[in-house]
C-alpha cells in the first residue's frame, strides 16, 4: 500500500443524491413543511416525514424510512424520536 492509498484510507464522497432502504432509520433536519407535513432534505433528496410534532423544523430527528424512489429521489418517512432539542 503507497503512502497516498493509506492517506486516502477511509474516505469517500458524499453524493447530492443519497438513496434509502425501506425500513432504514437514519438521523437528519428537518428542514420545513409542505401542505402541512414536515419535510427533510438530504442533497437534493427530499423525504415527507409523517408524524413530526409542530415546530420542528430545523431540529435534528431519527425517521424511519417507509418508501423510496431511487430514480426521482423522493420518499417518505416516519417521525421517530427527537435527537437534538426538547
Amino acid at each position: 500500500m503507497s503512502l497516498l492509498d493509506k492517506y486516502l484510507a477511509g474516505w469517500s464522497f458524499r453524493s447530492n443524491n443519497p438513496t434509502f432502504e425501506t425500513g432504514e432509520e437514519i438521523d437528519v433536519y428537518l428542514t420545513g413543511q409542505r401542505n402541512g407535513t414536515a419535510t427533510a432534505r438530504v442533497g437534493d433528496t427530499v423525504l415527507q416525514v409523517d408524524g413530526a410534532p409542530q415546530g420542528k423544523v430545523d431540529d435534528r430527528v431519527r425517521l424511519r424510512v417507509e418508501e423510496f424512489d431511487a430514480n426521482d429521489h423522493t420518499g417518505r418517512a416516519t417521525f421517530v424520536e427527537t435527537i437534538d432539542g426538547e
